[in-house]
């Protein structure tokens, strides 16, 4: 028995989840200074949970400015 996994419905959401985690990367990257972890982790945290790393990232992990 095989399973047929439905490709094209799923690129769109991984294309998305893709580009969140690059998002989230290159704004680790910018970043002066981030909050509560090093940068090497909040990187570590959002590539290994999709995509909740990167929304605690954001949340919680990032200095707002004003």
């Amino acid at each position: 028995m095989t399973t047929d996994i439905p490709w094209a419905a799923l690129a769109p959401l991984l294309l998305l989840a893709a580009g969140f985690v690059v998002w989230v990367l290159v704004d680790i990257a910018r970043a002066d200074a981030v909050a509560h972890l090093p940068k090497w982790a909040w990187a570590i945290l959002t590539v290994i949970s999709i995509p909740l790393g990167g929304i605690v990232y954001l949340l919680v992990g990032r200095y707002r400015d004003g």
